[in-house]
């Protein structure tokens, strides 16, 4: 996950509504809107096209939102189209009814929508808590020279320094560190920087990595990243300061032999397969490698250069069982057959050269351990990285994505679980579904008397298509507005062109043609959101049955943590209205984005993080919900928006009959 980056806010008013929102300097008005809850019409995803999004500055600055299609007495009145014009200080906005509502909002029913607490990567929290203890740590020796009356072997003499002046440190050298030993103590006048993995057990030995002559110690660097099914993503860190230096990603070399687990298992059981799975995951870190040391420069070093791939001590990697196991080129075969049986769970040390990394032969790989076929590395990171294993408060997390895994505990107790949502959060599966990418409605909302539409798109580019969190507001905010059913089917008898029979069912136009970025309407009908009830489905009966077996209640709750690629960027207003997440005080949620990021990049920061990788791994009892009775009955029960039971959701009960009535 991204760090938070201070940045200051400006006030926005919205009239006639009154209503007040904060929007940080850039954003556009149609996004400040939809963050107040301000509906104003705009189908066209905020490109410009449709022309529908007039407001007035009543009061302060924007930038831009000039139209051609405005007239001389529109332009001197202060109009402004909204998905073009951005905050540029505090302002008065009014929006007219032309392109709103008359009450200029979508009415009082309609809340503030719930954004939760982000967590962030915190150095300076690790330092007060004793815990900025790098895996990995350079030392400077002086090491005194030999003489006739001391002759002691190289080796010995550096050992014997060591165990004096740094008790934590007992060495064990290795073949290729004592190649190096003779040079480097004569290059300097026996001084030397030498280079210790630190063990995980506290009992156990420092490993010499590697020996430089002279004081290197102000040089050196760390790698963090995210072994992910549809994406890898890495940071570089100064282990000296804990800043981040520099972040980057790519889409997983693997896609092309399939989006889901299974699919590239299956491939890697072939003749050669898992030989090319492995260097295809290992090419895609290596390119994200040479971006990160393209872009970084270390806290220190002013205009004077770069970082070299040398000055690399280790690197950290996590990431579900199966990426993983091809990762390690690890046959994966047995993590798709019953009983589910992974060749490993807990990794050594070993060196990043070993699996073809680019770096050099001195430095670490760290790979996170998995829990078992299905709760992977990644969400052991996530764990870690959240402080949920520390916490007396109990904790529900959930990594949500293909595959949806679920831990609730706490410090004294842990339990998992993973469940397959499918691609629909993810765009696979959906007629005009689509990865977070340009174009991408991402955000929606509905004018409840028009039923005209205001689609937000990521770049405000023309509409090209759905990505997860679009598709979740926008099936939240048919079913608020009644537009579609509990079974999830529209209505047939509301007065619009927008809904109509088409090849798959009734769909509800969300674009049309001549507004949108590809050459045809852009939909969503009736299959699009059965597959995203099924989704929604097998994420809430995995929730609710692993809190059930553990002989507590949904209301037992005290944390939620949010984390992965759609898990990242849910409404919680939306996620609870379908039936996603089950109904929870919107201030216990916390969003931590990629937490297996983030606790790769925790781990690289600290030892104590990693020795209690090892404790918190054997205090996780894992369930497999697809053997379990009681999961079925619930993925059944939760097959309707937001469920069959609507006891299990009174506040949206409320909230729905209330918009309905207005």
């Amino acid at each position: 996950m991204q760090e938070a980056e201070s940045q200051a806010t400006h006030t926005i008013v919205f009239e006639p509504s009154g209503r007040t929102v904060q929007a940080g300097p850039g954003m556009s008005i149609i996004k400040a809107a939809r963050e107040a809850g301000i509906h104003i019409n705009a189908s066209c995803g905020g490109s410009g096209v449709c022309g529908k999004c007039k407001v007035i500055i009543e009061k302060g600055e924007v930038a831009g939102g000039l139209s051609e299609k405005f007239s001389l007495q529109e332009r001197e009145s202060g109009y402004r189209q909204a998905c073009t014009a951005t905050i540029a200080g505090d302002a008065v906005i009014r929006v007219p009814e032309s392109s709103g509502l008359k009450s200029g909002g979508l009415g009082t029913a309609v809340p503030l929508r719930h954004r939760a607490r982000m967590h962030v990567y915190d150095i300076e929290a690790l330092r007060e808590q004793g815990m900025f203890v790098p895996p990995v740590v350079k030392l400077c020796l002086d090491v005194p020279p030999p003489t006739a009356g001391d002759n002691m072997a190289d080796a010995g003499r550096v050992i014997h320094l060591l165990s004096s002046r740094h008790d934590e440190h007992r060495v064990v050298f290795n073949l290729a560190v004592l190649r190096m030993l003779r040079k480097a103590l004569r290059q300097d006048d026996f001084r030397i920087t030498v280079t210790c993995a630190r063990p995980v057990n506290v009992s156990g030995k420092s490993y010499l990595t590697n020996i430089q002559g002279g004081d290197w110690t102000h040089r050196s660097f760390g790698l963090a990243f995210d072994i992910g099914t549809t994406s890898v993503y890495g940071v570089l860190v100064d282990l000296n300061s804990g800043k981040v230096l520099a972040r980057a990603g790519e889409y997983n070399g693997q896609l092309g032999y399939g989006e889901d687990v299974i699919s590239r298992i299956i491939f890697a059981e072939k003749k050669e397969g898992l030989e090319k799975m492995q260097e295809l995951v290992v090419t895609t870190i290596n390119s994200i490698l040479d971006t990160l040391l393209s872009q970084a420069r270390p806290a220190d070093s002013g205009e004077k250069g770069g970082i070299s791939r040398e000055e690399i001590t280790s690197i950290t990697l996590a990431g579900n069982t199966t990426m993983t196991h091809l990762l390690l080129r690890l046959e994966p075969d047995n993590i798709r057959r019953a009983p589910y049986v992974p060749v490993t769970t807990f990794l050594p040390p070993i060196r990043a050269t070993d699996l073809g990394i680019n770096l050099p032969h001195s430095a670490v790989a760290l790979v996170y351990p998995s829990i078992s076929s299905y709760v992977g590395g990644d969400i052991v990171a996530g764990v870690m990285g959240s402080g949920m294993y520390r916490t007396e408060l109990v904790t529900l997390y959930i990594d949500i994505g293909t595959n949806a895994e679920i831990v609730v505990g706490n410090r004294e107790w842990l339990v998992c679980a993973a469940c397959s949502a499918g691609p629909a959060f993810e765009g696979g599966g959906i007629t005009h579904g689509m990865r977070a990418a340009l174009g991408a409605i991402e955000d929606f909302s509905l004018n409840p008397q028009t039923l005209e539409p205001m689609n937000i798109t990521l770049g405000n580019k023309p509409p090209v298509g759905i990505c997860g969190s679009g598709l979740l507001a926008i099936i939240a905010t048919l079913f608020e507005q009644g537009v579609v059913g509990r079974s999830g089917k529209f209505r047939r008898d509301l007065a619009t062109d927008r809904i109509r029979e088409g090849r798959s069912g009734y769909e509800y136009v969300l674009v049309w043609r001549e507004e949108a970025g590809a050459d045809h309407d852009i939909v969503i009908n009736e299959v699009d959101i059965e597959n995203f009830i099924r989704a929604k489905a097998a994420i809430y009966a995995g929730i609710t049955t692993l809190v059930e077996q553990v002989g507590l209640a949904i209301t037992d709750i005290e944390q939620v943590i949010l984390a992965g690629a759609f898990g990242s960027y849910i409404d919680l207003d939306s996620a609870m209205t379908v039936g996603l997440l089950p109904q929870v005080d919107a201030s216990r949620v916390l969003y931590v984005g990629n937490g297996s990021l983030m606790g790769a990049w925790m781990s690289e920061m600290s030892n104590h993080i990693r020795r209690d990788v090892v404790e918190v791994v054997r205090k996780m009892t894992s369930f497999e919900l697809s053997e379990m009775p009681v999961f079925q009955e619930q993925y059944i029960a939760s097959h309707f928006l937001p469920h069959t039971d609507l006891g299990r959701f009174p506040l949206v009960a409320e909230r729905i009959a209330e918009i309905r009535r207005d």
